[in-house]
């Protein structure tokens, strides 16, 4: 009797675990605290609206703050891998703090898909992939519409960090081949509350435009201290100040500033025949009849993005192996690798093998603030 009782003790368990293997998990880690929080509560509102199951299996979604800290983020990636035992990792929304996951992800063999535009050696990412554009994308719309303005000259005023250096890397050879010539670099810190030296030496120098590269709210403060100093020129932003806060905080101060963003930011001005207008639309009314008109950015609409990814490649996944595997993981990388041309909010994403970004170079959308909103130009 005590042995038959063993045996269905065993056959439950064995049951158990089967249905715990079926479950897809993935860890999501998220500036939800810290200066780049502006980012990470809108990737996470639209995680709310994540599906319960894809390809017909349950999805567990473990949401963690990391602080806009990359110790923390780290910290949180370890988490997953060694104790969630995640099939897939997102995150972070921070350039910083996803690079500082992506060794721990790569060493256990689980996708990443970065809510930033990470930057790596070659071959660090082979098992992270973009959700946002390149800056070497995002620049070229820059560079285009500069090049339109008859801008020569231009000051950069940028953070400190991966996500500041990366920008100055990537859009230097756009900016000369452009002829136009940076004769101003200041930097100062995500959690800096003034810029008033650097905006003084901007100001001095007196270029035809100023290039701030900051994210969410945190965008307004050096555009401010620009204003301030009495700063006459255009002022252009990346795609992480494609959000609201750059308004709410900027107010007067930011109007006629020229934005880069993916198409999300304001689909119903774009054309009809652009490729990625109906996925925007319908990412943006989804968003905002939940969280209000207009309450919608360009970071929830990654998190969308990651949807629409998953969408497709967990499926073809999930016909080589079961998750909960180390052989899933692999077959979700070649999944995502090998899924083709597919339409985000963002645009056309083709990763391969050889291209973990995706993205081609017409995929900026240019914007200008006009009476507080987004115009596409």
């Amino acid at each position: 009797m005590n042995f038959k009782k063993t045996l269905l003790a065993l056959a439950i368990t064995a049951v158990s675990s089967t249905a715990a293997l079926a479950d897809i998990k993935i860890g999501v880690s998220l500036a939800l605290t810290g200066p780049g929080s502006g980012l990470g509560i809108p990737m996470q509102n639209q995680f709310k609206l994540f599906p319960q199951t894809i390809g017909g299996e349950k999805v567990q979604l473990i949401v963690l703050d990391d602080g806009t800290d990359p110790g923390k983020g780290a910290a949180n990636a370890r988490r997953f891998v060694t104790e969630d035992k995640v099939d897939l990792i997102i995150g972070s929304c921070i350039t910083a703090v996803a690079a500082a996951m992506t060794d721990i992800a790569a060493e256990a063999g689980t996708v990443q898909l970065a809510g930033s535009p990470v930057g790596v050696p070659p071959g660090k990412d082979k098992w992270m992939f973009r959700l946002p554009q390149s800056n070497t994308v995002m620049g070229y719309a820059v560079v285009e519409s500069m090049k339109k303005q008859g801008i020569k000259t231009i000051g950069f005023l940028g953070y400190t960090d991966a996500y500041g250096e990366q920008w100055l890397k990537e859009i230097g050879p756009l900016l000369d081949k452009a002829g136009i010539k940076i004769v101003a670099t200041e930097r100062f810190a995500r959690t800096d509350t003034s810029v008033t030296p650097q905006a003084l030496k901007i100001t001095s120098a007196n270029p035809d435009a100023v290039l701030v590269v900051a994210s969410g709210s945190g965008a307004a403060m050096p555009q401010l201290g620009l204003i301030e100093r009495g700063y006459k020129g255009k002022i252009y932003q990346t795609h992480a100040a494609a959000t609201m806060d750059l308004m709410r905080v900027g107010g007067k101060a930011v109007e006629g500033t020229y934005v880069v963003s993916g198409p999300v930011i304001a689909p119903d001005q774009l054309p009809d025949n652009h490729p990625s207008k109906k996925v925007a639309q319908d990412f943006v009314a989804k968003y905002d009849k939940v969280y209000g008109a207009g309450s919608h950015n360009q970071f929830a609409g990654h998190a969308y993005d990651a949807q629409v990814a998953l969408e497709k490649a967990i499926p073809m996944a999930l016909k080589k192996a079961k998750s909960g595997t180390p052989e899933f993981r692999a077959a979700l990388r070649d999944s995502l690798e090998t899924m083709g041309r597919t339409t985000f909010a963002h645009g056309i994403m083709n990763w391969t093998a050889a291209d973990h970004w995706g993205y081609t170079m017409e995929t900026g959308v240019m914007t200008k603030v006009v009476d507080g909103k987004f115009k596409v130009e």
